[in-house]
């Protein structure tokens, strides 16, 4: 049995910087991540400029994610549409690509990391490999993102009754997709659920949902839904016209949007989507990623393994603002009534939605003094 004094699960944005903080520290650890090569997980990809702020504060600059960025979001729902500014730009990003970026800057800093290495579940304070082996570790930090670690799941109370499913493709390229939709996060809402539309770094558009089963099962098949939803949407429909034949459709079960740990266990360190999950539409869900990492690995150094008891309840309440207001949000976006009143209103006051996105960042003291003190 191998040992380790603080073993990190999962190498997404939340595992890397832990990784990269902790190598910084000169703190020893060890992360591992299931996929041998460099993957593209599904997720929206959006980056805010209070999340741009995190990275610079990492080395990680936005030139080097994508050099176009994001100054408008639009709301579409039916034939409707409404567009407002954000407060600040933001932008899109591909997750290979981001990822990329942070294990390099881990791996420069010294981090420890080993790929193709699948935890399959914790037992007794000790982490069981697909391969047999298994690994001991004082602190875990468990950043496997919306795949839970058997004898660490999250309950299945908060996946719902209908529970939400995440889809993904991505359109193009093509100019006219680009004029389209360059600049500008899309929001589409439809009956019991959203997608969310944005131009990344390699040219190409994401397009990534958050839909309810029951709207799967009824179309049958994710294409089929697709091809519902294009024709329910117009504007929608205009996108997936770019969707080539062979183009994938990725797909993740059992999302439980508006989760949160409120309690901590000593030792046990959950980041990212493990610690709080925010309905996707926010755009702040890698940004509670980086937080959560960089909170967890402030705090282990302080105070070593007990610290990831009052982490955990810091993070829950730094937390609970964002996916309430996102919660509140989201729900009213499932319903086509709703859906029309909510576009509505940011056409008639399109200063709500820079308030809405302003009240779904992750609070953050020095880092937002610091951003206040650049728009003064």
């Amino acid at each position: 049995m191998r040992r380790t004094s603080a073993l990190i699960v999962g190498g997404g944005p939340a595992g890397l910087t832990t990784a990269l903080l902790l190598a910084r520290a000169g703190a020893p650890h060890l992360l591992i991540e299931r996929q041998a090569e460099m993957g593209d997980a599904l997720c929206g990809g959006f980056l805010s400029w209070r999340t741009l702020a995190m990275l610079d504060r990492l080395g990680v600059r936005a030139s080097a994610l994508n050099r176009n960025h994001i100054r408008r979001v639009s709301l579409h729902s039916g034939t409707r549409k409404a567009v407002a500014s954000l407060p600040r730009p933001g932008l899109a990003v591909s997750r290979w690509r981001l990822d990329t970026i942070l294990t390099e800057h881990a791996r420069t800093a010294g981090a420890a990391i080993e790929t193709g290495v699948t935890a399959r579940r914790h037992e007794h304070d000790v982490i069981h490999l697909a391969d047999g082996a298994t690994l001991r570790a004082d602190t875990l930090f468990l950043a496997s993102g919306k795949h839970d670690l058997r004898g660490l799941t999250r309950p299945a109370a908060a996946r719902g009754g209908d529970p939400v499913l995440g889809l993904r493709t991505r359109l193009g390229p093509a100019e006219a997709l680009d004029r389209m939709v360059g600049g500008t996060i899309e929001l589409h809402l439809f009956d019991r659920g959203y997608a969310g539309v944005a131009a990344q770094e390699d040219g190409t558009v994401n397009l990534c949902m958050a839909v309810h089963r029951s709207r799967l099962d009824e179309a049958g098949s994710p294409e089929a839904l697709l091809a519902v939803l294009g024709n329910e949407s117009p504007q929608l429909g205009e996108r997936l016209a770019f969707r080539s034949n062979d183009a994938a459709i990725d797909a993740i079960a059992n999302v439980p949007y508006g989760w949160r740990e409120r309690a901590g266990t000593a030792g046990l360190f959950r980041l990212g989507d493990q610690a709080a999950v925010i309905p996707s539409l926010a755009g702040e869900g890698i940004g509670l990623a980086l937080e959560s990492g960089a909170r967890a690995a402030a705090a282990y150094c302080r105070g070593g393994s007990d610290a990831a008891l009052s982490y955990q309840t810091d993070f829950a309440a730094a937390a609970a603002r964002p996916l309430a207001v996102a919660g509140l949000i989201w729900k009213a976006a499932e319903s086509p009534a709703t859906a029309a009143a909510l576009t509505m209103v940011a056409r008639l006051a399109p200063s709500l939605v820079g308030l809405a996105a302003r009240l779904t960042r992750v609070k953050h003291s020095p880092l937002d003094a610091e951003l206040a003190g650049r728009e003064s």
